[in-house]
């Protein structure tokens, strides 16, 4: 089967996977009288995020480390630029939760983090092992305190309908089962033929994860997020990104640091010195877009998808068109990068400037 064929079916197979283990598991958890805000909160965010798990996993057992650690960052770029802006397009997006005050500056936080963690070119058993419980802590404080918002921001979490029918636990755990067993061979298809493109094309692995594979693995964000602008949902399509990228960071990237024993997840340099910042500052260039009179506009939005397509033309074009490469990064760095930091910052001093005028 040709390598872009194995890319195309891996995703679709994980697609799928993905949503037979998020019915399953929602199903489960009904059964057992698990609340849904807390399914809502827990299991739809792991579903969305499994592909993502899965994949970074397979590349893990199969000694690809950038594949694993890149999947990793693409994704979460991939979420604020891509599955953030295409959302906006579809309808602005109103920031009605606490997403500025907690949420995603504790992205942030996390983010800045796991670069510190990486820092050294590894990222070691015993972080892993502190990402995931920082996991299992920000998830009991996300059910403890999801009861105490308005009642709106509730009705925005996604709901679970199940009908109740005979055999349900048999149902329910065969639907498990079987998205586990489409998600091992989704991400089996996507790696071999995301490494199988990187030898024909002559890519380093890592490139492969920041573009082709990250965006696979981040079809589901980008789906239901789409669905939940057009529902008018918007606080869950931008709560999907935030704890996806959350997720990606903590769950998956501990989970392989964890698994990586003694030796560690190795992090190359290029990863560390440009892609983890590019990472945070995508994270960062949220934080004024959401103060924006609460709302993340059409205007902003295409302005996201605009930066994910420098980010993809710094990947590939030295690699395609070479020649090209130093003119243009020469471009990015003289006239759009201080063109986005003078908006960021017009943006911040603004609203800091109205909030201070509000307070009494």
């Amino acid at each position: 089967m040709p390598s872009s064929l194995e890319v195309i079916t891996g995703i679709f197979i994980l697609f799928g996977g993905g949503e037979l283990f998020v019915q399953g598991a929602a199903t489960l958890a009904l059964i057992l009288g698990i609340p849904q805000l807390v399914i809502g909160l827990t299991i739809v965010s792991l579903g969305t995020s499994a592909p993502e798990l899965f994949v970074s996993m397979g590349s893990l057992l199969k000694r690809s480390d950038a594949l694993a650690v890149s999947n990793v960052i693409g994704s979460n770029i991939f979420n604020v630029l891509v599955v953030l802006g295409s959302s906006a397009l579809v309808m602005p997006l109103k920031v009605e939760s606490r997403l500025v005050k907690r949420d995603v500056p504790l992205l942030l936080a996390v983010s800045s983090a796991v670069w510190g963690m990486a820092s050294s070119g590894k990222v070691t058993w015993q972080a892993g092992l502190a990402l995931l419980i920082a996991l299992a802590i920000n998830t009991i404080w996300e059910i403890r305190t999801a009861r105490e918002q308005p009642q709106e921001i509730k009705d925005a979490e996604p709901t679970i309908n199940i009908k109740p029918t005979k055999n349900r636990w048999v149902k329910a755990i065969g639907k498990i089962a079987c998205g586990i067993l489409l998600l091992t061979i989704g991400s089996n298809f996507l790696i071999s033929g995301a490494k199988d493109l990187a030898i024909s094309f002559g890519w380093s692995e890592a490139v492969i994860g920041l573009t082709i594979v990250s965006a696979g693995t981040s079809m589901p964000e980008l789906i239901t997020s789409l669905v939940a602008s057009l529902r008018g949902k918007t606080d869950l399509a931008i709560g999907n990104v935030v704890g996806s990228s959350l997720l990606n960071q903590l769950l998956v990237l501990g989970s392989c640091a964890l698994f990586s024993g003694s030796n560690g997840l190795n992090i190359e340099k290029v990863l560390i010195n440009k892609d983890f910042p590019i990472m945070i500052l995508t994270t960062m260039a949220c934080m004024p877009i959401f103060w924006t009179k609460g709302r993340i506009s059409r205007q902003e939005g295409g302005i996201l998808l605009a930066l994910y397509a420098l980010y993809l033309a710094d990947q590939l074009i030295p690699h395609t068109l070479p020649s090209l490469h130093q003119e243009f990064r020469l471009v990015v760095l003289c006239l759009v990068v201080p063109i986005i930091l003078i908006i960021i910052s017009f943006k911040t001093l603004r609203y800091w400037y109205k909030t201070r005028l509000i307070k009494p």
